[in-house]
């Protein structure tokens, strides 16, 4: 493949600005929608938009030390969707056991990548592994995506919102059909802007609860960080989530490698997960959810015709730059719940299509013996994201952020059922 700019060229000033700006328009998104979602959850506005600057600021500083010291190549970087399942099953606990949670994993991983161990823990990733994996992380994201786009709000029926949904995802795969180049890749961004139009016409009230909040223009975001507190439940649950992260920032790495046909990738791949695992420890210390490098960046070079990897600096910098701009993220938040989750849904669909690759790759003869080894662990993990909160209360306290965690169940059975039951000799 051709490029117009290699991987360590420099484009002039006003080019990598302006290739830069485009990256961040594929970045955003899935930092808002994160940032947004867990953001809600910390009991006010203010602490929302706090939340959103600690993101920004992870995100960007995590993306500069890629670029320049890491994998060095253009990534994607974002916030892992693995890790929110695991916050959002493990509500109940305190949050810095949550964040000490993350500060550990992202530690361990680090460790592991520096140390060569990695590539002994890589062996546990068989193709039917990655596949459940991928596909698991989906399906247990669909109690809260149904959440998202169902709930009623203000004179707002559920079926209303039902319906929106349904007729905004169709649209934005009418998107994904005919859209070319970058307006493919920036796709979620303006659907995220067009979709919360659309729902201030169906609901013009929607903004009424944060109207009369007060945000600074300028500020920092050193405060509230993590207060070390080890659950032991909440920490086995994080560490088989940074599993899926692990296979899910190898898989990056390796893929824009191979389209680029970089040089050193060994030493790119232990410098790329060694970051990311720095960048989870920044984060479980701040008290947000970690960063990974994204599956989509090769499709994103394709359309800018741009292989450098100096474009995205200017991207990580302004990402830090918004952090200490809490009144713009305060306007950029604004996006209704129920586009929340029809972003959700599409971004999942996304994460679908590569476990079923996934699946198709693994399979070997007798296939349907092999595709039950896919069936069963799938089955077990939306049985468990669906369980009720009386059954999870009959569980031992300490086993919650386990038994009631549908990702970490289904990987649990996939690895028991590749390992041990159907090991090979």
């Amino acid at each position: 493949m051709n490029f117009k700019y290699g991987l360590e060229d420099r484009p002039p000033l006003k080019e990598n600005l302006l290739y830069g700006l485009q990256w961040l328009a594929v970045t955003i998104p899935a930092v808002l929608i994160m940032g947004k979602l867990l953001g809600s959850m910390q009991g006010s506005v203010d602490l929302e938009i706090l939340y959103m600057q600690k993101l920004f600021a992870v995100i960007g500083i995590t993306l500069l030390v890629q670029v320049i010291w890491g994998h060095r190549m253009p990534l994607v970087l974002g916030p892992a969707t693995v890790l929110l399942i695991g916050i959002l099953a493990s509500t109940g606990s305190s949050p810095d056991a949550i964040a000490t949670s993350i500060m550990l994993g992202g530690i361990i991983l680090t460790l592991l990548a520096i140390s060569g161990l990695f590539a002994y823990l890589r062996r546990l990733f068989t193709p039917r592994v990655v596949a459940v994996i991928l596909l698991l992380v989906a399906f247990t994201m669909t109690p809260t995506i149904s959440q998202l786009i169902s709930s009623p709000a203000g004179d707002v029926s559920s079926a209303v919102h039902l319906s929106f949904a349904l007729v905004f995802v169709l649209l934005m795969f009418v998107g994904q059909r005919y859209l070319t180049g970058l307006w493919k890749s920036t796709l979620i961004l303006w659907a995220m802007i067009a979709g919360s139009l659309a729902y201030f016409f169906i609901n013009p009230g929607w903004t009424s609860g944060v109207e009369g909040a007060v945000i600074p223009v300028v500020s920092g975001f050193f405060s509230h960080t993590t207060q070390w507190l080890i659950d032991p439940g909440v920490l086995i649950a994080f560490l088989l989530c940074f599993l899926g992260l692990a296979i899910n920032d190898l898989g990056s790495i390796e893929a824009v490698g191979s389209v680029l046909q970089a040089d050193d990738m060994p030493g790119r791949i232990t410098r790329g997960v060694t970051a990311t695992g720095l960048g989870n420890a920044l984060s479980g210390f701040m008290g947000v959810i970690g960063p990974v490098n994204f599956s989509f960046s090769p499709g994103v070079i394709a359309s800018t015709g741009c292989a450098s990897r100096r474009t995205l600096i200017p991207t990580a910098i302004i990402m830090i730059g918004l952090a200490f701009l809490p009144r713009i993220l305060f306007y950029l938040s604004f996006i209704p719940a129920v586009v929340i989750g029809c972003a959700l849904l599409f971004i999942m669909c996304t994460q679908v299509a590569a476990g079923l690759l996934a699946a198709f790759g693994a399979m070997e003869e007798p296939a349907f013996d092999n595709a039950l080894l896919i069936g069963l662990p799938l089955l077990v993990g939306i049985i468990v994201a669906f369980l009720s909160p009386e059954t999870l209360a009959s569980f031992p306290e300490t086993l919650h952020p386990i038994l009631g965690n549908g990702f970490v169940m289904g990987v649990l059975v996939s690895l028991i059922l590749e390992h041990v039951i159907f090991r090979k000799a």
